[in-house]
């Protein structure tokens, strides 16, 4: 009896950052067949000898082909089956990352790499449009009652800031009583102190960031800085 085919095993990760109000999604020119040439995911195979884990894989996959290193990565979901690759029988382990709008300027991002408004986004190989797809969808609704968009603000931000990104990932304005009382029950932010925000004519406004125990990487270095 001959040995089955090989089951090929891969990371895709979807990153979106907030550009001029608008959620952008991460893309890499692909430089290898099949769709050499295509914009895609980044993505590639899980090294087994060199990758502790499929999320250690997708953070390998960020820094080698996006000029990233350690981002906010959060798993997905999987995909998979014999028409998703060409190439054959295949499992993708995809991870969604937010990255805030100042860390991932144009000149810093490897070449090959560009950030693309998810609404202009090109037809995209292999099954990455749908990847794209659920990567919003989960966003979308885990910030109907979590502190997720903080990730895309930085690690010190205003309320209207705050807010304004809520607004941008939701597709709709929010009332901002409600908005702040929201803030006030999930019991998420503390005012920096001593910190405020000059914004022109208005008075300066409180600075906030994340209490110690909701807070995770946001911290990400491009092209190893």
């Amino acid at each position: 009896m001959s040995a089955p085919p090989p089951i090929l095993c891969t990371v895709d990760v979807v990153l979106l950052t907030l550009r001029a109000g608008t959620l952008h999604v991460l893309l890499v020119r692909r430089d290898k067949a099949p769709f050499a040439g295509a914009w895609a995911l980044p993505g590639g195979y899980i090294h087994a000898q060199e990758d502790s884990d499929a999320q250690a894989s997708a953070a390998r996959v960020l820094r080698d082909k996006a000029g990233l290193q350690s981002p906010y990565l959060e798993q997905l979901a999987t995909f998979s089956g014999i028409a998703r690759d060409p190439r054959g029988w295949s499992v993708a382990i995809a991870y969604c990352a937010l990255v805030p709008e100042h860390l991932l300027q144009a000149d810093a991002l490897a070449e090959g790499a560009a950030l693309v408004a998810v609404d202009d986004l090109p037809a995209l190989p292999f099954d990455h449009g749908q990847i794209v797809q659920v990567a919003l969808e989960r966003v979308r609704s885990k910030s109907q009652y979590s502190s997720l968009p903080v990730y895309l603000c930085g690690e010190q931000f205003t309320l209207p800031q705050l807010q304004a990104v809520y607004e941008a990932v939701l597709g709709e304005p929010l009332n901002k009583v409600s908005f702040r009382r929201k803030m006030d029950e999930l019991g998420m932010l503390e005012p920096v102190p001593g910190a405020l925000h000059s914004g022109g004519a208005h008075r300066p406004a409180q600075l906030y960031r994340l209490r110690p125990e909701f807070r995770r990487h946001l911290s990400l270095s491009a092209r190893g800085l």
